[in-house]
């Protein structure tokens, strides 16, 4: 339990944050990831390269420590980051090690004189403070879906019935239980863990779950990335009949339910929980408003899955964004390059008391916030996701 002065300790120390918490962050991983290889799965490896996973542990200490005193008022951050150590299946285990490793980064990079050992004790009771509310929370989502029908705690196993290109770089991966047992619902918008061996090391990438829950297969659709070593082997060396070690499926980026209209913006491979969140939208009968930006017709994923449903549902509005657009090829989109503010305010419906949700690169996601906001749609009322470790976009 943090005392009073332990407390003020901690919240002394936000201004340090405010300036060094990404220097603090990334020795904290050099430390971790050199020292105990046996966590390396679970960290993507581009993540640290391109500096995003430090930084935006950087981010997440700084808001712990600004609201030590008032943890609610840290908001989706705690469900957040339960939700993603979940799908990879962290375990109560590995937080002794993420402990040592923090402290004795804020030690090394601080400096004995400011990183006294008052500081350091009270940092190691914050740090217990936290991971005794994230072991909590997680081990509730465990037991829940290990207890629902057709659940399971850990890896199981999934065969690839079916691999299907869906655009130049994205492609579709259909799994079914091996055991032939039941296969647990999902709320539109969550995503699977996968744990994979790649050139004989473990490997763990959550991938959204791109078609509504069927009771019959899961489908994650994948995007090739530029030298990504997941991606890189789902696409190249995973066949169909081949067998995938799956964990459940996660996530708090979920529809909401209602009645008000749903607007889903995605930029990219981000269209892929969109096509499960699209589809629940529709069969409640409510009015959706689906704006995909793709680089070109090429990469444009689902386009005439899409185009099936707007034939089948009057309430389903469809726009697309290229950008660029060859005057000779067919399947124009609405519109090409950047869209601006007043062309956005055309394509969303005339009230905006929405659901809006968005996601794909950062900053496309920084500006379609913006846009929003601007428009008048209620921030409570808009939602999004990242790919990889989570960060501001303001």
């Amino acid at each position: 339990m943090l005392t009073s002065q332990q407390r003020a300790i901690v919240k002394s120390t936000v201004p340090l944050l405010e300036s060094g918490g990404e220097a603090l962050t990334t020795h904290f991983y050099r430390i971790l990831l050199s020292e105990y290889p046996e966590v390396r799965p679970f960290f993507n490896q581009a993540h640290q390269a391109s500096g995003d996973q430090p930084r935006a542990l950087a981010n997440a200490v700084l808001m712990y420590a600004r609201h030590i005193d008032r943890l609610d008022q840290l908001g989706g951050l705690v469900a957040q980051i339960v939700h993603k150590h979940v799908s990879l299946q962290i375990e109560p285990a590995q937080y002794p090690i993420v402990g040592t490793c923090l402290l004795r980064a804020i030690r090394e990079v601080l400096g004995a004189d400011i990183a006294t050992d008052e500081v350091l004790a009270a940092w190691g009771a914050a740090y217990w403070q936290l991971a005794d509310i994230l072991i909590g929370a997680e081990e509730k989502v465990y037991a829940e879906t290990a207890a629902a029908p057709g659940g399971w705690r850990g890896a199981r196993a999934f065969r690839v019935a079916r691999k299907e290109a869906e655009s130049a770089e994205i492609t579709s991966f259909y799994l079914v239980p091996q055991d032939g047992g039941t296969l647990a619902d999902f709320e539109p918008g969550q995503y699977l863990g996968l744990r994979l061996v790649v050139d004989g090391q473990e490997i763990r990438r959550n991938y959204s779950l791109s078609a509504a829950p069927n009771g019959r297969d899961y489908r994650i659709s994948v995007k090739r990335e530029t030298g990504g070593v997941a991606s890189g082997h789902l696409h190249d060396a995973v066949h169909e009949g081949d067998v995938l070690d799956v964990f459940p499926p996660a996530g708090e980026f979920v529809l909401a339910a209602g009645d008000k209209p749903v607007v889903l913006i995605s930029g990219g491979v981000g269209i892929t929980p969109t096509l499960a969140m699209l589809d629940a939208a529709l069969q409640h009968q409510r009015p959706v408003h689906f704006i995909h930006f793709a680089r070109n017709r090429k990469t444009h994923a689902f386009r005439e899955a899409v185009a099936t449903r707007k034939a089948r549902h009057a309430n389903l509005q469809l726009f697309y964004i290229y950008d660029e657009h060859a005057e000779d090829e067919d399947a124009a989109p609405h519109a090409t390059g950047r869209v601006d503010t007043d062309q956005l305010a055309q394509w969303l419906p005339p009230s905006r008391d929405v659901d809006a949700y968005f996601l794909g690169p950062k900053p496309f996601m920084r500006q379609v916030k913006r846009q929003l906001r601007e428009l008048g749609v209620p921030e409570s009322q808009t939602r999004c996701e990242f790919f990889g470790p989570a960060s501001a976009l303001e």
